[in-house]
Order: C-alpha cells, then sequence, then structure tokens
C-alpha cells in the first residue's frame, strides 16, 4: 500500500492561475460596461440595417468604459464584397 503526503491532485496540462482568472473577469466587465453604453444609445433598438451600424455596435461594445471618458466610436462607411451569382 502507497500512502502519500501530499495528496493533491494534479491537473494535467495547465493550472488556471489567479492573475488568470483575474484578467477573464475584467474583460468579461469591460464588455458588459460596453455593451450597457451601447444600450444607452438604444443601438439595440432596431435591427442593424447595414455594416456600418453593426461595426459601430461592435466597436462601442468593445471600447468598453472609454465610452464614459468621451470616446464615440462609429463606424462610418463600410464596404463589403457580396459575390454575385454565376449565370
Amino acid at each position: 500500500m502507497r500512502t502519500f503526503t501530499n495528496d493533491r491532485r494534479v491537473w494535467r496540462g495547465r493550472r488556471r492561475t489567479g492573475a488568470g482568472s483575474l484578467l477573464v473577469l475584467v474583460a468579461v466587465i469591460w464588455l458588459i460596461i460596453g455593451a450597457v453604453a451601447a444600450g444607452q444609445r438604444h443601438y439595440y433598438d432596431s435591427a442593424p440595417s447595414n455594416c456600418a451600424s453593426a461595426g459601430t455596435i461592435a466597436v462601442t461594445i468593445v471600447a468598453g468604459p472609454l465610452n464614459y471618458l468621451g470616446l464615440n466610436p462609429k463606424i462610418a462607411d463600410c464596404h463589403v464584397d457580396v459575390p454575385q451569382p454565376s449565370p
């Protein structure tokens, strides 16, 4: 019979550190604040009609708390190549 003085389970691969968990938590809170800012600007009231409005929503969410420091990101114009059906 084998006895172990230190009976902790060993994880295969990488173990999540406290700093890694904190970084994930900060990133999630950052995106939530950005989503709230987009909601306060009424970006969710109607479906995006073009890629510029969808892009504006996306960059507002990514900007997060910077929206409350005066940053007002907007995508003015974007072009998406739509393939045409072959004859």
